[in-house]
């Protein structure tokens, strides 16, 4: 069996690899230590399984991002369909995935008529972001508003936006699905505010920028709720038809025509 040879800068990466799994005492002395014992080959070995355990951690840290998200499993890149929209806005979706976005707290509203492909894609986001080691949070727009309505109703607003700065990424999905009373509007105002230039927001709406006064109520708070979006902000615009009314379309057109009895007669 051949001896196994251990480098300087093997001796460096399992320093760093101790480091990284805050074993700094170990990272310090083992070399040394085998060494002075006669046991510098093991150290191969050590540096192996240590890279192993770094590995392991590194997925049940994907895996615990993955299920906090709270993203839906099957809305990834891998089944997108990116060839019914323009080119230009798949390309700025694509550039999107580095996550450079959100070390500047950039905002991302996707806007286009229903089943346009604008959740799927914003949740494709945000499991690649995930992928690359972010933290990311999906949530409807109406869930997340009844939630932070009952936090104010319990004196907790406070503290339920500082579990939500936890996330670099809060994609809300469908703002607008629903008319918000006044007070629904004033929590997601708080919201939106209080990430501001901190964190950012990725919303998904049926209805224009044009069309946002009926999610806000008063012209002042839309105002000031647009200025804080858009003020960091890339705006993705889904300009295409329903993917299902094309679907049904297709289908409309494969379907044989429908043979009739002999002897029946059109009706006027």
């Amino acid at each position: 069996m051949s001896k196994l040879i251990f480098t300087a800068a093997m001796a460096e990466r399992l320093e760093r690899m101790l480091e990284m799994l805050t074993l700094p005492t170990m990272a310090a002395e083992a070399v040394s230590r085998f060494e002075q014992a006669g046991c510098g080959e093991a150290l191969a070995i050590l540096l192996e399984l240590c890279e192993l355990e770094a590995a392991r951690r590194a997925e049940r840290r994907l895996e615990r991002r993955r299920r906090g998200s709270k993203l839906p499993s099957a809305k990834t890149f891998d089944c997108f369909d990116d060839e019914r929209l323009p080119s230009s806005l798949v390309r700025r979706l694509h550039e999107l995935r580095n996550g450079e976005f959100l070390d500047r707290a950039v905002n991302v509203l996707a806007i286009g008529p229903s089943a346009s492909g604008k959740t799927h894609a914003a949740c494709a986001l945000g499991h690649a972001l995930v992928q690359a080691g972010r933290s990311v949070l999906f949530v409807p727009a109406y869930q997340l508003v009844e939630q932070l309505l009952l936090a104010k109703r319990q004196l907790a607003l406070a503290r339920a936006l500082r579990r939500l700065d936890a996330y670099e990424l809060i994609v809300l999905d469908d703002l607008g699905s629903v008319p918000h009373s006044t007070e629904q509007a004033e929590v997601l105002f708080t919201l939106v505010a209080e990430r501001y230039e901190r964190r950012s927001l990725l919303i998904t709406s049926r209805f224009a920028l044009s069309g946002w006064q009926r999610l806000f109520g008063r012209r002042v708070m839309v105002t000031a709720a647009l200025d804080r979006l858009v003020h960091h902000s890339v705006i993705l615009e889904f300009r295409v038809p329903s993917h299902q009314l094309e679907l049904a379309m297709t289908r409309r057109a494969d379907r044989p025509a429908e043979r009739r009895p002999p002897g029946e007669q059109d009706h006027a």
